[in-house]
């Protein structure tokens, strides 16, 4: 700590960062490639005083919670940190402060540039380091990298407290690399290897210090390598052997970045290209293009994108599922890696521990040795009451998108047992309506998409008490049965498919019967096991124009609650309306605005043609772009009025990237445009276009349906949008329906 002092306070045992100290910036750099993910602050650190995410994971648990550059006794100075285009390179350009000796300044201050560039590849972090001497004077210091490992589990980090841990064990050190391996409780031996090249003149447990010494205009590289791994053992722990530092391959940093870029482009092969009139619009829709395909993890099943960074880096059934949703026109290939993996990650068997019934869906996968050891019920997790509804309706979609009838035959018996689940176990009180109880203490108290403790409420503020039937599930559920008698009609299983349609009905008839609150202009958020309303105002309706379950009347009024200021904060639909109990513009669920929701709700607001208010949705959102850092839109946040030359106001503990709010965009074109397509049709539909004031242009190449490719110029006009064919190759038909 004394090589901190000038920024640092100790107060009795406690320690406080000065204001002025560059270590308050709470602004974070993410990378992430496969089943790793890193977390630095702007320097490129992973600094123990910075925000407690910080550090490089692998299968939810973290290598390295720390490591940080020093000057001799100081931290160079931020010029400049960003994450490039493509999301796979971390640059950060660092300077030098005065360095100092007996008193006197030897090397003053910007006479040196440190340009420190990160990527991640294969669980391992690849960083260079470019030291160059812009002074006109030959130059003599030291510079040293701090670091330290706590194989903390992902749920530790969160704040989880435990009982017992495994074994780490004695560093292991050669001249070149230091090794630090721990035991876990689940019989896991993981290993976090740092090479350095050059080699360091010391190498400690907790340092490692280079000499430097560079004539003017001179440069030096330097290459550090942090393997993260992880094996089983059968073995006693006290006869675990040394790595074989022999088997480690130490790609060259640009050989590892070149490797990144092409595989980045192989993956963009399939995809249309957009661009539009809006710099600034573009540079939104790129990083959210390239934040989805960053969160993309490549698996046995096909290609899945993660939740989030950093809390939810695994498969999440519905976060998947609607990621997959929301670009499903842009790329299917998402959603049908999607399916593959949650219909072979169907339950089978009734297990209280995970909430798990035959037929229902993944709500969360962990690999971290809490879930190993069965400390968290997560390791293969089922407590979600909508993944199983989404999953049909997204094959449904599917196979509208491309007309894939092969792959769905595959995974029809999937769709029946999906079904069936919510035929036999979702409905728990048997009164007509979908809903949930967890049957583990350890599981989620709530199981739809607002999974927080407090999201689920009476108008007085008290607690709903299960089963909780949610107005959103009923109309998932609604749209996966109309969806299971579309597909039963094309397998040919037309009993199948009337009985489901018929279904559908019921439900419909039910719900707008029970539900729909006169008095609110809204349905009720739930119906508690009491069968008592919940009659809050909350934006989780709005996903029943989504679903199409609301009638028509109904949908009218919703949608002018939706829009009224005391949802809409300028920046977005909140989660729960101003006039509500528990309204909290900086809760996680009960007042906040999340982009995915708002999403959903566009898409159901164009369903019912109120596309004047999906455009609202699009403005609000792009506005709030602008703000974020890199132009992402985090997972959520706050709900505050929109306040005249203000930006939104984060959330604290956001994820950010987070998929669901990556793939926003595509939705609220798709919603504004009315843009639908029909793979087995070989069509594509415009219903009433209309475009947001911001974009003039949209130019939209090689959209693929089935085998052919399309090229499309849209131009935004005073109440339409004129659409024209600029290439067409292969048979498609295009159809505009004003």
């Amino acid at each position: 700590m004394d090589l901190l002092i000038d920024e640092i306070l100790r107060i009795s045992d406690n320690y406080y960062i000065l204001s002025t100290s560059s270590r308050i910036d709470d602004r974070i750099r993410v990378l992430k490639n496969g089943e790793t993910f890193a977390v630095f602050d702007r320097f490129g650190d992973i600094d123990e005083l910075g925000t407690n995410e910080l550090g490089i994971y692998y299968h939810d648990t973290r290598y390295l919670s720390q490591l940080i550059l020093m000057l001799e006794e100081s931290r160079p100075l931020l010029l400049s940190s960003t994450v490039k285009d493509d999301n796979a390179v971390l640059a950060i350009d660092l300077m030098n402060p005065d360095i100092s000796r007996m008193g006197e300044i030897v090397i003053p201050h910007g006479t040196v540039h440190f340009f420190r560039s990160k990527i991640l590849w294969k669980s391992t972090c690849y960083e260079q380091l470019s030291i160059h001497n812009f002074g006109q004077s030959t130059i003599d210091f030291s510079f040293s990298l701090k670091y330290d490992v706590d194989f903390a589990d992902i749920f530790e980090v969160r704040g989880t407290k435990r009982l017992q841990h495994g074994h780490r064990f004695k560093a292991l050190f050669r001249e070149n690399s230091v090794c630090f391996r721990y035991l876990g409780l689940d019989g896991l031996i993981r290993q976090t290897l740092i090479f350095f090249n050059p080699h360091p003149y010391k190498l400690t447990e907790t340092e490692a210090s280079f000499h430097i010494h560079l004539q003017p205009r001179q440069e030096m590289n330097f290459q550090f390598t942090t393997f993260c791994l992880s094996s089983k053992i059968s073995h006693d722990s006290q006869s675990i052997e040394e790595p074989d530092y022999a088997s480690f391959s130490i790609i060259p940093y640009k050989k590892t970045v070149k490797k990144a870029s092409i595989t980045l482009k192989r993956a963009k092969k399939v995809e249309p290209k957009i661009y539009t009139s809006n710099e600034q619009f573009n540079d939104w829709l790129n990083r959210s293009l390239a934040d989805l395909h960053m969160m993309q993890t490549d698996t046995k099943y096909g290609p899945y994108p993660y939740a989030g960074v950093p809390w939810f880096s695994t498969v999440f059934g519905r976060d998947g599922i609607i990621t997959a949703l929301e670009c499903l026109w842009f790329n299917p290939g998402i959603a049908r890696g999607v399916l593959q993996y949650l219909a072979a990650t169907q339950a089978t068997e009734e297990n209280d521990m995970n909430d798990a019934q035959p037929g229902k869906i993944l709500h969360e996968t962990r690999s971290g040795e809490m879930a190993n050891n069965g400390e968290i019920p997560f390791g293969l997790y089922y407590g979600s009451i909508d993944a199983t509804p989404l999953f049909v309706m997204l094959a449904g979609e599917y196979y509208r998108r491309t007309g894939d009838k092969a792959f769905i035959r595959t995974i029809w018996d999937n769709i029946e047992r999906a079904m069936n689940w919510i035929d036999n176990y979702g409905d728990n009180n048997q009164d007509g309506f979908y809903d949930y109880i967890r049957h583990t203490p350890h599981g989620l108290v709530h199981q739809g998409w607002k999974d927080s403790h407090d999201s689920v409420f009476h108008s007085d503020g008290s607690d709903a008490p299960p089963p909780i039937a949610l107005c959103e599930v009923q109309g998932y559920v609604y749209a996966a049965k109309i969806t299971a008698s579309f597909l039963a009609e094309v397998l040919g299983y037309d009993q199948r498919s009337q009985g489901f349609a018929q279904q559908a009905k019921n439900l419909k008839k039910k719900f707008n019967e029970i539900f729909w609150c006169e008095d609110l202009s809204t349905y009720a958020l739930a119906l508690d096991g009491n069968q008592k309303l919940c009659k809050t105002r909350a934006s989780n309706a709005g996903h029943c124009l989504f679903t199409g379950l609301a009638y028509e009347d109904r949908a009218a009024l919703l949608g002018k609650t939706l829009t009224h200021k005391m949802f809409f904060s300028g920046w977005g639909i909140r989660t729960v309306a101003t006039t509500e109990a528990r309204y909290n513009p900086m809760s996680y669920h009960n007042g906040s605005v999340w982009p995915h929701d708002n999403a959903l709700i566009a898409l159901g607001f164009a369903r019912y043609g109120f596309k004047e208010k999906a455009l609202k949705i699009f403005t609000g959102l792009f506005d709030s772009s602008l703000f974020f850092d890199l132009h992402r839109l985090p997972e959520l946040f706050c709900g505050f009025d929109r306040r005249p030359g203000e930006s939104p106001t984060h959330y604290p503990v956001a994820c950010s990237p987070q998929s669901w709010s990556a793939a926003v965009v595509f939705s609220l074109l798709q919603a504004c445009l009315g843009l639908e397509i029909f793979g087995a049709e070989k069509k594509i539909s415009f219903t009433k276009p209309l475009l947001p004031d911001f974009l003039r242009e949209i130019q939209i190449t090689g959209l693929r349906v089935k085998d052919a490719i399309l090229d499309l110029s849209l131009t935004k006009q005073d109440k339409d949008v004129g659409i024209n064919i600029i290439r067409r190759q292969g048979p498609v038909t295009v159809v505009v329906i004003k």
